[in-house]
């Protein structure tokens, strides 16, 4: 009948309270989880592996919505895996997150009145480690609240002594196999931040500026460009046209005075320049363009750096000491002055880069950094998911991660900061450079110093997948649990982390990717679906629904929106909403409990039991497998879907409704369907627990007598389907459906009893008579029984005598008023879409919306009509 056979239970002890209380139970409920080591992982197990990383949250976060909506994925994941008596492991961390950290602790010195500089080095590190042990990582209770089955015992950060140690190890053999260099090149550089930051670190915004076309040369030797970033015109050290524009064919090659300096530039020919684009002539500033650095890498031309870290102009002349705006107005101001402006274009909208960090305008900037030759790295990365190593879900993600690896640059991986793993490279007092290895001694003696940079967050983060599992180390877990089952990630960190991940682990483990599936979710929205932003003033703290519904009730709302690659909109409706869900599923196994429901013993043979119970027994076998099948799709929100109809629909408003009048009969088939009402929810309770854990545990562990469902059996299909009581009860709702509708119509109270003859002879809705007539509230015909209205439904016939009941002729009259009014609006949408003047002129959604009060007024006649028809004679 079913493959659902658990551990002999005991006889259920405890009694259920009469309403779910979700803070009374869930604290103690996943203390009790972690106390008993079931989310633990062990290396020497025989269980197939089944590994998955927490994306690490930096160490200066707090759980919010995008947290709570991954790490919901997550633990429905491994939660059923680990039922399916796999060995489990997802491993937990924590990432330093460089910028984001050093910038909270040096707020809290400046509350002091001291900057790091006050401190030092050595001294700041160490108030950092400080400020981390009292402050950070908050977001490890959060996520405990949240029900997060996590292996805590493995617990990592990505500054640890192992985790550094990986970091030591895979720069020195980068380094070796020359795949890391040094090297000055155009970086992106914060001027608040104090530091490098890679390409997409970079956010782009529309700013208002301004766009200014100026002269530079005199006489016939003038020639306009145009700039948003007049400022720059400093460190100008050529004009480039194109070679075949004939309009400066004279001009190529010659010098040409730059404004407000004492310096000529020449004038270069290069295929980069759009000579449709402007002027088709383009100022050269390759100390501070990374377009204008590759120009002036052709042309062998001197880049010229006018300002220095803080965006303050360093360029000899009365410009000396302005921060780069304040420069930029003056500048514009002395051009002007000299006749050199042509046009001023303000406000000029257009891109502009900003740290993602503190949101400051990124000024790129001729620097001495390290960097990462990711071509052969990049290369091995898209190779892995075109030779089908690793799969990406959904596939039409594919793209964009072609996309990206297929052009990546070089990566910039040196910070000018002082929390982070510090560049293992030392310099010696001649010019030496030495790379130091982390079993080896790095060179002392005068004159030696070690690089004062350290490396992007990002590199670290880039090793997670195997650093967190020993390596460089060959141990157990590492052979045990890697590569990873799974990554679970939104697709918004497809570039920065996952691309990284894909790099390194290749690189580091011979070619075996980190992980058999990327599988991408989108991002949490509003209700409205608008991105959540302090500035919209939208922003959730989930700990305040997860106090107010419930964690379950979170968690299932998110589940529900999660469809693959695509943005999730929640509201606190929905969460309320899911809150009644968990009411609903205490409510009916409480019911089921007080009535007698049980898992004792084994299921009775089919012969025995009646349509209702095959039925529901065939129809859980179903949604086993449909679940099942979305699972191995990452479909959350249809397999949630699918068992909330289930529990809600199937389950709870028509098994258990029907299974009353059974138990109220007794005997025999009172008892069979207790042990499949035990079943049912047994089963249930365990298809649900991944999505809902706190509720099903209490309602499992209580039914079962078992010791958890965290470790119970997940179910499986056993093949048992019976399409005629699937058809049988499909007629029998049909029934009972088509009455209430009818009844609702009438305005008649749900309640209220109503003498009925139902014509059942020969009918399969035989056996259920006593169902009908309790679930309708329909009682015997008796004497002078008049049937004022006859329903045919599904091949039967329900009579009922209204007469006392309703005032027929009041309902009559009440119904040709809705009539008449529907019949009102129908005439005057049909008459404004008939007319061509307004059709022509109406914007499209006020015609879609005449076009809905159509709809909705043809749907009213009909509804109107059919109630009228089926009343009785007055």
């Amino acid at each position: 009948m079913t493959d659902n056979a658990q551990q002999q239970p005991s006889a259920p002890t405890t009694e259920l309270p009469t309403q779910y209380a979700p803070a009374e139970v869930e604290g103690a409920l996943y203390e009790r989880w972690v106390e008993r080591g079931y989310f633990e992982a062990d290396a020497k197990s025989d269980k197939p592996p089944f590994t998955v990383v927490i994306p690490p949250p930096n160490v200066t976060g707090s759980l919010h919505l995008g947290h709570a909506f991954e790490h919901t994925l997550i633990d429905v994941i491994t939660r059923r895996k680990r039922m399916q008596g796999y060995e489990t492991l997802w491993q937990p961390g924590m990432d330093h997150a460089g910028i984001a950290t050093q910038n909270v602790v040096e707020r809290e010195l400046a509350k002091e009145g001291k900057s790091r500089h006050d401190l030092g080095r050595e001294a700041f590190v160490e108030r950092v480690w400080q400020w981390k042990a009292e402050s950070g990582g908050q977001i490890s209770g959060q996520m405990r609240r949240l029900g997060d089955g996590v292996a805590w015992s493995r617990e990592r950060f990505t500054m640890d002594e192992g985790l550094s140690k990986a970091v030591q190890t895979i720069f020195k053999r980068l380094y070796d196999d020359e795949l890391i260099y040094r090297a000055e090149r155009i970086i992106n550089w914060c001027p608040r931040c104090l530091t490098a930051i890679s390409d997409i670190e970079v956010e782009y915004q529309d700013d208002d500026g301004e766009l200014v076309s100026m002269k530079y040369g005199d006489g016939d030797d003038t020639i306009v460009v145009a700039t948003t970033r007049a400022e720059t015109m400093l460190g100008d050290t050529a004009v480039a046209v194109h070679p075949d524009d004939e309009r400066y064919r004279h001009l190529v090659g010659k010098l040409i005075k730059l404004p407000l300096t004492d310096r000529s530039i020449p004038v270069v020919a290069d295929e980069h320049v759009d000579p449709e684009f402007g002027t088709g002539a383009v100022k050269v500033t390759p100390a501070h363009d990374p377009n204008d650095f590759e120009i002036g890498q052709r042309h062998d031309l001197p880049a010229v750096t006018i300002m220095d870290e803080h965006a303050v102009i360093t360029a000899h002349g009365p410009f000396q000491g302005l921060d780069r705006l304040e420069a930029r107005s003056a500048i514009v101001a002395a051009l002007r002055a000299e006749g050199r402006i042509v046009a001023e274009k303000r406000p000029y909208v257009h891109s502009v880069g900003h740290c993602s960090r503190c949101k400051t305008t990124i000024e790129p900037r001729l620097s001495m950094q390290w960097w990462v030759k990711v071509g052969p790295l990049a290369k091995a990365a898209g190779d892995a998911v075109r030779e089908g190593k690793v799969t990406i879900h959904p596939q039409e993600m594919e793209k964009r991660y072609f996309d990206w690896v297929d052009n990546l640059h070089d990566w910039c991986i040196s910070r000018q900061l002082w929390w982070g793993h510090r560049i293992p490279v030392w310099y010696g007092p001649d010019g030496e450079v030495v790379c130091v290895g982390p079993d080896e001694e790095p060179p002392s003696g005068e004159g030696w110093r070690q690089d004062s940079d350290v490396l992007d967050t990002w590199f670290s983060s880039g090793l997670w997948p195997f650093s967190t599992l020993g390596w460089p180390e060959q141990t157990e877990s590492l052979a045990k649990f890697y590569p990873n089952s799974v990554l679970v990630t939104g697709y918004d960190i497809l570039f920065f982390w996952v691309a990284r991940m894909m790099m390194f682990g290749l690189y580091a483990m011979d070619g075996t990717p980190p992980f058999h599936t990327i599988a991408l979710h989108g991002m949490v929205r509003d209700q409205n679906g608008k991105k959540m932003s302090k500035s919209f003033g939208n922003v959730v703290n989930p700990l305040d629904w997860m106090d107010k519904y419930g964690s379950d009730a979170l968690r299932f709302t998110l589940a529900r929106g999660a469809n693959p690659g695509v943005d999730v909109p929640i509201g606190e409706d929905w969460v309320q909403g899911s809150r009644n869900f968990a009411n609903k599923i205490w409510n009916a196994t409480r019911f089921a409990l007080m009535n007698g429901a049980t898992v004792e013993g084994p299921l009775p043979d089919a012969s025995k039991m009646s349509s209702t119970d095959r039925w529901i027994l065939s129809r859980l076998n179903s949604v086993v497998a449909e679940v099942d099948a979305y699972y191995e799709d990452y479909q959350f929100a249809k397999l949630s879907d699918a068992l909330f109809h289930f529990a809600w629909d199937e389950v709870f408003d028509w098994y258990v409704e029907l299974s009353k009048t059974t138990f109220a009969g007794g005997g025999e088939a009172a008892e069979v369907s207790k042990r499949v009402l035990g079943e049912v929810l047994d089963v249930t309770l365990r298809l649900l627990h991944p999505v809902v854990p706190f509720v099903t545990e209490t309602l499992w562990t209580t039914l079962t007598g078992g010791e958890s469902v965290v470790i119970a059996e997940w179910p499986k299909d056993s093949g048992f389907r019976d399409a005629d009581a699937e058809r049988e009860i499909e007629t029998l709702q049909a029934v009972i459906t088509e009455v209430r509708r009818f009844r609702a119509d009438q305005g008649l109270q749900p309640g209220q009893r109503v003498p009925a003859r139902l014509a059942l002879d020969g009918s399969v809705l035989a056996a259920h008579e006593a169902a009908i007539r309790q679930l309708l509230r329909l009682q015997p015909e008796g004497e002078g029984f008049a049937a004022t209205a006859t329903l045919p439904v599904a091949g039967v016939e329900v009579a009922l005598d209204l007469s006392g009941v309703i005032d027929v002729a009041a309902e009559r009259k009440r119904l040709a008023k809705d009539l008449a009014a529907a019949e009102k609006e129908k005439a005057q949408a049909t008459a404004k879409l008939g007319n061509e003047a307004f059709l022509a002129k109406a914007p499209d959604h006020v015609v879609d919306k005449i076009r809905g009060r159509l709809a909705k007024a043809d749907e009213d006649i009909a509804r109107i009509q059919a109630q009228l028809e089926r009343l009785p004679s007055a």
